[in-house]
């Protein structure tokens, strides 16, 4: 049947105009987080005019306090929340694809505690401090959680159960969450004084050190994610779907895992124990694209970081002079977040 020469010139424009609207909110999401950025440069303890700030970026004044503010203090902070937040946003999208279940991210599945026991472990036993060595454990902690929650969390008649796969991430979290906080108590002063401020999840007191294993750790996991994108289309719909359609699910579930592990890992060695970025950011994008991985990916990726430099900007203001961490901050706005989620999405019918 053929259809009316009206039809078809109206449904020409529209599949055309889907793409370019998509493509436009990408632009529109760039817009945004650079805006997070700058004002993550702009907004702390001390305010500093927009112009003294771009006029930092340009061309530093070593004789300028402002200048020296922007550069050494804000600018490696920002570009840390940017990557941790890059990073959070992709593998909270990656874990509820895999895994079939719109709860999943690293905080709330036990990614993020595991990354953060390891590392309070290879401080406190092997009086590692600086962030090249000490992310290898984060690495390893990460991965460890994944896979203890995954084992944890399957109906052995029916595979995996995003029910139990909550419910085994929570318990994971509060227990290695436990072990962490005994281990922080009973470490020497110094490892107390360096990781109480990470293990809130604080941006604060970021240097350039540690941007390079960062940048290298997170472009490695969103090449790893990204060129996975299609079949996680596929496989959110189920595995025996995904190899009926011709996807690797082996490969895949590997690729996706190997992804994760660097992102989370990477991200919570840099900044900390962040949660719920990895959740909200996600289903923001969801109802903005709709569910296909190859444009949720870059959509999450962005809001996340842009909602993680947010909560750092909130948390300098907020209560100024002090700080609250940028983590914390997280939580709190995450919290109610989480709760109109779980109404919406009927935990207990899924």
């Amino acid at each position: 049947m053929r259809l009316p020469a009206h039809s078809l010139a109206s449904a020409g424009p529209t599949r055309v105009s889907r793409p370019r609207r998509r493509a436009w909110g990408l632009l529109a999401g760039t817009l945004l987080l650079a805006l997070m950025a700058l004002l993550s440069l702009a907004v702390g303890s001390r305010p500093i005019p927009l112009a003294a700030t771009l006029d930092a970026l340009q061309a530093m004044d070593l004789h300028n306090d402002e200048h020296l503010i922007v550069r050494e203090l804000r600018l490696p902070r920002t570009l840390i929340g940017l990557l941790a937040g890059l990073a959070l946003g992709v593998a909270g999208a990656v874990m509820q694809a895999v895994t079939r279940n719109p709860l999943a991210e690293p905080g709330l599945l036990g990614i993020n505690a595991g990354a953060a026991l390891a590392v309070i472990v290879g401080a406190a036993a092997f009086d590692l401090v600086n962030m090249l060595q000490y992310v290898w454990f984060a690495f390893a902690g990460a991965g460890l959680a994944g896979v203890a929650v995954f084992m944890l969390g399957q109906a052995h008649e029916t595979g995996t159960n995003p029910v139990r796969l909550v419910l085994a991430g929570a318990g994971l979290s509060v227990m290695l969450a436990s072990l962490t906080g005994i281990i922080v108590l009973n470490a020497p002063p110094e490892v107390f004084d360096k990781f109480r401020h990470w293990a809130a999840g604080s941006l604060a007191g970021s240097g350039f050190a540690a941007l390079g294993v960062l940048a290298v750790a997170v472009g490695a996991g969103l090449l790893g994610a990204f060129s996975i994108a299609a079949n996680l289309n596929a496989l959110a719909l189920g595995q025996d779907l995904g190899r009926a359609l011709g996807v690797n699910v082996r490969l895949t579930w590997l690729l996706a895992c190997l992804a994760v592990m660097l992102l989370a890992g990477a991200a919570t060695a840099a900044a900390g124990p962040i949660g719920f970025v990895g959740l909200v950011a996600p289903h923001i994008a969801r109802l903005l694209v709709g569910p296909d991985y190859r444009w949720l990916l870059p959509y999450s990726a962005l809001l996340a970081a842009a909602l993680l430099l947010g909560a750092d900007v909130l948390g300098r203001v907020v209560a100024a002079p002090t700080e609250i961490a940028a983590g914390i901050v997280a939580l709190l706005l995450g919290g109610p977040c989480f709760i109109a989620l779980v109404r919406h999405l009927r935990l207990s019918r899924l």
